[in-house]
């Protein structure tokens, strides 16, 4: 539990990134999963882990990568229109397509902790995104909407990488994120190339945080996630990793000075409180 947390902290940090860099959403998303991928691809040599992928592992890792692809597509267009802190959150919401899969799909049984963390969350994370929709522009409608779209895409790769990590078909973690990374890269050069979008690195400022971003959002972040992930139940995968939005959204307002209120306090509070109780098991 403790690698998943640690994980989800290190990954908030991953909409920072994106902000402070001057290249397109898609370029800053196949920089981290280029970088990230060849850096993973350096441990994976230096450990001499076992590369050799079979057909079946490889169908999986590319439909992980495709999941991926289509929510760093969405979610990097949506911290243009609403910001990192609450385009975090809104990606998030894939706590509730987790817990849902995990009951219904699984089978699991829920814990007194994680139906009372449920409601916290809910009330939490709508407090922090707001309720006066009217007044909002069309472009922080339709951030909100690509949020949406990057939850279930989230939720969706979290359940295939899941499914590949409890088969152990691919080798340790190092092996399988440096394949998705890999495989990711391609699919968001491919997504790239039609909308006549720059590859190019305009600064080495820019170079310094793309290398960044793939280090701690897509190395270090996954790997930690990706090596607990089969050892915890789908539920509290979702409900440990509500710590991404928390913090994507305290960042935002240490680093980008967001102004916020005490609505969206008392929805940090009652999110963390979510978090908490959904990490917490019931004593026998």
């Amino acid at each position: 539990m403790f690698n998943l947390i640690l994980g989800a902290v290190m990954i908030s940090f991953s909409a920072v990134f994106v902000k402070l860099v001057s290249v397109p959403p898609e370029t800053s998303a196949f920089y981290r999963m280029l970088f990230g991928g060849l850096i993973l691809l350096g441990i994976v040599l230096w450990r001499r882990e076992r590369l050799k992928i079979t057909l079946r592992a490889a169908a999986m890792l590319l439909l992980v990568a495709v999941f991926f692809a289509l929510d760093l597509t969405f979610w990097h267009r949506s911290i243009l229109y609403v910001g990192p802190g609450l385009a975090t959150l809104l990606a998030n919401f894939q706590v509730f397509v987790l817990t849902a899969v995990g009951v219904l799909a699984f089978g699991e049984r829920m814990t007194w902790f994680q139906m009372a963390s449920i409601p916290l969350a809910v009330v939490g994370l709508v407090l922090l995104v707001g309720l006066d929709w009217q007044s909002f522009s069309a472009h922080y409608r339709l951030g909100v909407l690509l949020g949406l779209l990057t939850a279930c895409c989230y939720a969706a790769y979290l359940l295939a990488l899941r499914r590949t990590r409890i088969s152990e078909t691919t080798g340790s973690p190092f092996v399988t994120l440096m394949a998705v990374s890999l495989l990711c890269a391609g699919i968001l050069a491919l997504l790239i190339l039609p909308e006549h979008a720059s590859f190019a690195i305009p600064h080495w400022k820019d170079a310094g945080w793309l290398v960044a971003y793939g280090i701690f959002g897509q190395v270090l972040g996954w790997v930690l996630i990706s090596s607990s992930i089969s050892k915890v139940r789908a539920s509290q995968v979702g409900l440990v990793l509500l710590l991404q939005p928390v913090c994507a959204f305290i960042w935002d307002v240490l680093f980008f000075g967001r102004r916020f209120t005490l609505v969206e306090i008392g929805g940090t509070v009652l999110a963390m409180a979510a978090i908490y109780l959904g990490s917490v098991r019931q004593p026998r």
